[in-house]
């Protein structure tokens, strides 16, 4: 997420257009266009989870992938006191979660923050279900990033597990771009290991405008999405995405045309198309069943700027590299 009060109030503003809804935060309802932003998925007992930015991160379910329940209760009904501490002027507004299952367990990793700033935190809650009403166990952060300190910015988490079972964090959002970091088996960041960066973005300005990253192991290698440019200005946004890849998960990740994405590479997978999608981006991919999806959320050019849930097949080409439908 890009952090600007701009960002915010396009947010608040391409919100107001959704159709026959219940007030968020106190009734649940049904609806087939999920609204969303930085969505992530999971699936247990044959039921789909969404999870996304919201107060206290928003939660929808389906039994198909079209029909979604949007679920009043948030996903973290109590904001942990330390969140407040480790980020001053952040309140209930989570962004861009992440969930894996990891060794018996759910966990879920969240970002803190507040725009503009890289004053930030990212918290981790674990739970046996998913289950609506679940109680997420706060287990206390697990990065922090600090202005003045950190060149780069404590949002937008991702799990990754590698070849060895091992856990691997990566996270990050403008500035210095994307980072990497080895947990250990309680899912905290391992001792002595250190942020290293995987992705950033070279630009004529002063901007790096990357972030979300989200890795995903198809065959042989590991495959990096990241979006560019950016999110959360309606039909003013720029979002796309890229990917590069390696054959292990710290890297070095590389394009189609081998450019480190640590120098600006980066393979162009999807964007918006001008006609349903103004632009996309904070994407996601999963293998369901004996199929590969890609989700993001899109900028809907039918709903003037209304940011919704986008899913698409994806498949491979014969050099292995990801393609969207």
């Amino acid at each position: 997420m890009r952090n600007t009060l701009i960002a915010m109030l396009a947010l608040a503003s391409v919100a107001a257009v959704a159709q026959d809804r219940k007030p968020h935060g106190r009734h649940s309802f049904t609806t087939d266009t999920l609204m969303v932003h930085d969505p992530v998925m999971a699936v247990e007992d044959g039921v789909y989870h969404v999870f996304s930015t919201g107060n206290g991160l928003q939660h929808a379910t389906s039994a198909d992938r079209r029909t979604w329940t949007v679920h009043a209760e948030p996903v973290l009904d109590s904001i942990p006191q330390w969140t407040h501490d480790s980020v001053p002027g952040f309140r209930r507004h989570v962004w861009a979660p992440d969930v894996i299952r990891y060794r018996g367990r759910w966990w879920m990793a969240y970002s803190c923050s507040t725009f503009g700033k890289r004053t930030s935190a990212i918290g981790l809650a674990s739970s046996p279900t998913l289950a609506v009403g679940a109680r997420w166990r706060d287990e206390g952060p697990l990065v922090c990033s600090r202005e003045g300190r950190d060149n780069w910015n404590a949002i937008d988490p991702n799990f990754v597990i590698d070849e060895n079972g091992r856990p691997w964090l990566a996270y990050g959002s403008f500035w210095g771009g994307i980072q990497l970091v080895g947990l250990d088996s309680t899912m905290h960041v391992a001792a002595g290991a250190r942020p290293q960066t995987i992705a950033r973005r070279t630009t004529t300005g002063r901007a790096n405008p990357i972030e979300a990253p989200f890795i995903f192991r198809h065959g042989d290698y590991f495959y990096l999405f990241v979006s560019w440019d950016y999110c959360c200005r309606g039909m003013e946004s720029t979002y796309r995405v890229a990917v590069g890849r390696s054959k292990t998960v710290a890297g070095p990740y590389l394009d189609k045309d081998g450019r480190d994405m640590r120098d600006g590479g980066g393979t162009l997978v999807f964007e918006g198309d001008k006609r349903e999608f103004e632009a996309a981006g904070h994407s996601a991919a999963y293998r369901f069943g004996d199929s590969d999806i890609f989700i993001c959320h899109g900028y809907s050019i039918p709903r003037g700027g209304a940011s919704i849930l986008v899913q698409r097949p994806m498949a491979w080409t014969e050099d292995g590299w990801p393609k969207i439908f």
